[in-house]
C-alpha cells in the first residue's frame, strides 16, 4: 500500500479529498445562501436575525477554510469555481429569502444535508485511520447538531 506524506493510504486520502470536496461545494452554498438572508432578512426580528446570520456565515467561512486546507493536507486540491461548486452540491439554493420562518427553515434543512456527508465523511476517514478528517468531522457535527436544536426550538410557537 503506498502511503501520502502524512503516513495514509494515498488512495484513501484520494477518495476522502473527494468527498470532502462534495462538502466543501455544499458549505459554499451554505455561505452564500447565509449571506443572502442576512442581507434580505426583514421584519419585526431584524436586528437580531441579521447579527445571528452574521455569525453563521462567519462560521461558515471558516469551515470553507478548514476543509479546503484538510484537502490540501491529504493531497488533494480543493475546488474554487461556482461552477464545481454548482456541480457538486446538494443544499437548495435560498434565493431572496426575506422571512424569518423561510430562511430558518432554509438552514435546518441545509444543516441537515451537510451533517448527512459528514457523517459518510467520517465513517470513511475512520476506515482510512485518518483522525485528522475524524476529529474535524465530529467538531463539526457536534456544533451543527447544536444550531439544528436550536433553529428548531426558535421555529416552535
Amino acid at each position: 500500500m503506498e502511503l501520502n506524506s502524512i503516513g495514509l493510504s494515498s488512495e484513501k486520502s484520494e477518495g476522502l479529498s473527494e468527498d470532502l470536496n462534495v462538502l466543501l461545494a455544499n458549505f459554499q452554498r451554505y455561505y452564500q445562501n447565509l449571506r443572502g438572508i442576512h442581507w434580505n432578512i426583514k421584519g419585526r426580528l431584524f436586528f437580531d436575525l441579521h447579527v445571528k446570520f452574521e455569525e453563521l456565515y462567519n462560521d461558515a467561512n471558516t469551515k470553507v477554510d478548514e476543509i479546503a486546507e484538510r484537502i490540501l493536507t491529504l493531497g488533494g486540491v480543493p475546488l474554487h469555481t461556482f461552477e464545481d461548486y454548482i456541480a457538486k452540491s446538494e443544499i437548495e439554493v435560498g434565493k431572496n429569502i426575506t422571512k424569518d420562518k423561510e430562511a430558518i427553515e432554509l438552514i435546518v434543512d441545509s444543516i441537515k444535508k451537510l451533517l448527512i456527508i459528514e457523517r459518510g465523511i467520517l465513517e470513511t476517514s475512520d476506515e482510512a485511520n485518518d483522525e485528522g478528517t475524524n476529529s474535524m468531522m465530529s467538531d463539526f457535527i457536534t456544533e451543527q447538531e447544536k444550531t439544528v436544536w436550536m433553529m428548531k426550538a426558535w421555529l416552535t410557537e
